[in-house]
């Protein structure tokens, strides 16, 4: 109990204070960018004594505190909502389905309203801070029939009050979509200032791009539906409606260049005091941590490295671990003596053990969910091939490796926080015959699916002929396709089944429905979400990869004890049978398709080429290995297949 209370402490001590740290910078940016913004707001290029003098007297005012004050409380609500909506692995919906599931969740619909709500104030500030014709919600007017003078809708103010709501749901919404909350380590390592000062220009170009469009498109919505926000709000304040001017619904009432303007530059204010809050964040969530290998005192022992590594409840102090492998694997020597020594009394190396255990656990999961996605397209409606066979049985064979010996054995498998996103693979509840397929093929226990999928990939008769392995090579049962396009079995290498192979259709009475089938084209994978969803944690694997090949080849001259030695059986294979896994999945269809490159957001797209990345870490850490022991590798135990894939890298044909 006295060890879990230690570990939750230092938990909330490095995360925790982190965000707070990043919420204060970015409370005290605020001063600044709102001078900036009254700077624009009050810009006059023939009197620029009179504008600096404006501005001076604006930022001194009681107003302009006042919206210092509430715009603080908008950062510590979006402060607090970066700590509890961020992620270190993305959700990457794999089906239009899946995405629209989530936008509808009621989680997310509650960032949305709040996100509304933090955009109206915003803009209620900002119309505040200009003045003028923007200031309040109500005016007075005179009436044209009476002549008295009655209290009038202001659609200025109305019109940016309107657009910060419209702005907080399209931040919301594309929160979601560009997965916006996901929080990536660099691969270069920089201190806080430089680092900052680097994507400040980036984060000012998406914001002033971001909030031109945002204008544009609220400009046609308010256009289209203007009338009807501006109706039920003058009912329910009993606010009278100016006929004498021209309404903003119009054409020529959008068509006012000094309303854009002022709109644009408090959208691009608004959008700016965002991502300066997640921009902080991010760098100071993802600052590197050192960790000690190990600790003199007890009390100390549950902040080692190979403690933290086995975390599974905080999944930011695992990445935090694995980085600090990474980094000293590479750039500290005494460190690294550390890890190779021998614990006393006892003389056993327990760091080596628990840090090359967990390691390897990793490795050996990425390679079996590989496996299990090749399976899963091996069985979607082609017959399994030779080659996927024998690969299941070599992530078998790594993990009875991993597993088998004794002093790796002491560090558990990895089973809750490194899980692929759930959009991937689904668990099966029908029994052992059932696989991993989901979304690669229709759920069939679904209520939404028709009696035709049913047929195909459901069980069939015993007594047909279509039951169990089919011994022709020129029958084959089909079932639904895999991936969207026409190609499949051209780039599978198998001839396109005949239609006299395939089982007789379906009779009328059995036809599913529109709605059905509408359904079930929605929940159609997407292949590139596919693929790159199977590698969405892989910047785990790669620390892995890069920490263990720099430790076993710095043993080569400074492991005193030689207990790197003991292991270098099982890292070498586990690392072959992952790079058989790799490249057959880079074989399938779409898997090394490019992502698309957007032209500014303040999505972190990395996770898009984690895959290529892995694999380009992945051949790294094996040449690594192999330049360093060279022929000596010939004396290490492993089998044929895999010292005939290692010769080849010792002849660097890889």
């Amino acid at each position: 109990m006295f060890s879990l209370k230690q570990n939750s402490w230092f938990i909330r001590k490095v995360v925790i204070w982190r965000a707070v740290a990043s919420i204060a910078w970015s409370v005290l940016l605020l001063p600044v960018t709102t001078a900036v913004f009254v700077l624009l707001s009050r810009f006059s290029l023939f009197h620029p004594i009179q504008w600096i003098s404006d501005c001076t007297s604006l930022l001194t005012a009681s107003s302009t505190i006042f919206s210092l004050v509430v715009l603080c409380g908008v950062v510590l609500i979006t402060g607090f909502f970066n700590l509890e909506f961020y992620t270190l692995v993305p959700s990457i919906p794999c089906s239009r389905m899946a995405l629209l599931g989530t936008v509808l969740h009621p989680r997310q619909c509650v960032h949305s309203l709040v996100y509304c709500t933090m955009g109206m104030l915003v803009m209620w500030c900002a119309s505040v801070t200009i003045g003028g014709r923007y200031s309040t919600l109500g005016t007075p007017c005179r009436q044209s029939e009476s002549g008295e003078v009655v209290t009038c809708l202001n659609e200025y103010h109305l019109f940016l009050l309107l657009a910060g709501a419209f702005m907080g749901y399209s931040h919301s919404f594309l929160g979601v979509v560009q997965n916006m909350y996901y929080v990536s380590f660099q691969p270069i390592q920089q201190y806080k200032y430089p680092r900052f000062k680097g994507c400040l220009p980036m984060v000012v170009k998406c914001s002033v791009i971001q909030a031109l469009y945002s204008a544009r498109n609220f400009a046609a919505l308010y256009f289209f539906f203007g009338y009807v926000p501006k109706t039920w709000i003058s009912s329910t304040l009993n606010l009278q409606i100016d006929s004498s001017l021209q309404p903003l619904d119009s054409l020529t009432g959008l068509l006012d260049f000094s309303l854009l303007y002022h709109l644009s530059i408090s959208g691009a204010f608004l959008y700016l005091t965002w991502y300066l809050t997640v921009l902080l964040f991010r760098i100071y969530v993802t600052e590197a941590y050192s960790f000690p290998v190990q600790s003199t005192f007890t009390e100390d022992a549950e902040q080692c490295l190979p403690k933290v590594l086995a975390e599974k409840n905080t999944l930011v102090m695992k990445f935090l671990a694995l980085q600090d492998l990474a980094l000293l694997s590479q750039h500290s020597l005494s460190r690294r003596l550390e890890v190779f020594n021998l614990s006393q009394p006892g003389g056993h190396p327990h760091n080596w053990n628990a840090i090359s255990g967990e390691c390897l656990c990793l490795l050996s999961e990425l390679t079996q969910r590989l496996v299990a996605h090749q399976d899963a397209v091996a069985s979607n409606g082609r017959v399994k091939s030779q080659s996927a066979s024998s690969d299941t049985r070599s992530a078998s064979s790594s993990s009875s490796v991993v597993s088998g010996t004794e002093d790796i054995a002491e560090t558990p498998r990895l089973s809750v926080p490194l899980r692929t996103p759930g959009s991937v693979f689904k668990s099966s509840v029908g029994g052992a015959n059932r696989v991993l397929t989901a979304p690669f093929t229709p759920d069939v226990d679904s209520p939404f699916s028709s009696p035709a999928i049913r047929r195909l990939v459901g069980q069939q008769d015993p007594h047909s002929p279509w039951s169990g392995t089919v011994q022709s090579p020129h029958i084959m049962r089909r079932g639904p396709k895999l991936w969207s396009a026409s190609t499949e079995s051209q780039s599978n290498g198998s001839p396109p089944g005949s239609p006299a192979t395939v089982p007789s259709p379906p009779a009328a009475s059995q036809k599913p429905s529109f709605l059905a089938q509408w359904l079930q084209n929605r929940r159609e994978q997407l292949p590139e979400a596919s693929s790159q969803a199977l590698f969405a944690d892989s910047q785990a694997h790669i620390w892995a990869l890069q920490g263990l090949s720099h430790l076993v080849a710095a043993s080569f001259s400074e492991d005193q004890f030689g207990v790197v030695q003991t292991t270098l059986p099982n890292i070498l294979s586990c690392l072959v049978v992952l790079l058989e896994a790799v490249d057959r999945h880079f074989k399938l269809p779409h898997a090394s398709s490019k992502p698309v490159r957007t032209l500014c957001s303040m999505g972190d797209s990395t996770y898009k080429t984690l895959r290529f990345a892995l694999r380009a870490a992945l051949k790294t850490a094996i040449y690594k290995i192999t330049t360093t022991f060279g022929e000596h590798l010939n004396a290490v135990n492993i089998s044929t297949e895999h010292r005939k894939r290692l010769q080849q890298f010792l002849e660097f044909k890889e």
